[in-house]
């Protein structure tokens, strides 16, 4: 199969022919149809992280069951349309048993430890894929994992009724949190973004302003906007000095909820937290609740994402579109159709 493989780190993903991939018990192959670019394999690409030479990245995917390893058991037949949580889990711990894989010790994360979806084929579990209903395209089967990170980002915040939110970013990532923000009842969502474009694109998000950090002071321009300071802020961008940032616009005794994923060594003041009694919360990943709730709203019509997708390219672009996305860009989410 052709697959874009990371051969050095730092350097161009270089598209190459490689062996199909073999289920293992409880596992199957799945023809990938579409594959979206993620600000985490940016980071592996780029720094490493524990990838090494050799692998095949992307975790955000849908496609076609075209192979069923022993012990799949009769949830899904060839053809089935898919996607999956990028993660193989042992199958019999309490945290696999729950849904939440990405908790298991013996979890096998699809793009970082085991080959990704920049490929024709990927290998996943049954125990983690999801059958995507007719209404859902494959393009937005692809989605469901970054809408799942958002999903799991507010509902792990749970932000009261009628919350005045502040996001800062609006990658897809921001986007989706923007999105979920509004599913839940948010009367205020401010996003901060220097990019226009991405600024322009947050409003069908649903962002109620936008705020061009560059140009004017955030917390100012959220009060006036809003009439209030904010009760939640969303860190969505994962780059050193952010969290402090944050903690600076915080006002006292509401939450700061780190989304981004940030790979470089960052420091930060905690006496600034202490003094306003904030609380800070990491989150990460997602349930396959979370999953299954973000494919059931696009099946029936209550979200929108499809916007969110501003490049499809195949093969041939790939390695061209992924480098360009490692510096400043009017792009969102490019997805790879093999």
């Amino acid at each position: 199969m052709r697959a874009a493989v990371l051969k050095e780190i730092g350097k161009p993903l270089q598209i190459e022919t490689v062996d199909d991939p073999t289920p293992g018990p409880g596992e199957m192959i799945v023809r990938v149809r579409g594959s979206g670019i993620c600000g985490s394999d940016l980071h592996w690409a780029q720094l490493g992280m524990g990838v090494g030479p050799g692998q095949i990245l992307g975790h955000e995917f849908s496609g076609e069951v075209v192979e069923l390893g022993r012990d799949a058991g009769d949830r899904f037949r060839l053809g089935d349309r898919v996607c999956s949580i990028p993660f193989i889990g042992c199958g019999r711990c309490r945290a696999c048993l729950s849904g939440d894989v990405t908790a298991c010790d013996q979890a096998v994360a699809t793009g970082l430890r085991a080959p990704g979806a920049y490929a024709e084929f990927v290998k996943v579990g049954t125990a983690e894929a999801l059958h995507l209903p007719e209404a859902v395209s494959d393009r937005q089967g692809a989605l469901v994992e970054p809408l799942a990170v958002g999903l799991h980002a507010v509902a792990q915040a749970a932000p009261p009724p009628g919350a005045r939110v502040l996001l800062i970013g609006a990658g897809p990532i921001g986007l989706a949190v923007a999105l979920w923000s509004r599913f839940f009842g948010a009367s205020a969502i401010v996003v901060s973004e220097r990019s226009g474009a991405r600024r322009d694109l947050s409003g069908r998000f649903g962002a109620t302003d936008v705020i061009d950090p560059t140009a004017e002071e955030v917390l100012p321009a959220f009060e006036a906007k809003t009439g209030g300071p904010p009760d939640l802020i969303y860190e969505c961008v994962g780059v050193p000095g952010l969290l402090q940032e944050c903690l600076g616009l915080a006002p006292r005794r509401s939450r700061v909820v780190v989304v981004g994923v940030c790979m470089e060594p960052d420091t930060i003041l905690p006496f600034v937290a202490m003094s306003k009694e904030l609380t800070v919360q990491f989150v990460i990943a997602y349930e396959k609740r979370d999953f299954e709730l973000a494919i059931a709203m696009i099946d029936q019509g209550r979200i929108a994402s499809d916007e969110m997708i501003t490049d499809v390219v195949g093969f041939d672009a790939f390695s061209q579109a992924f480098e360009a996305l490692k510096r400043p860009t009017t792009q969102c989410k490019v997805m790879l159709e093999p």
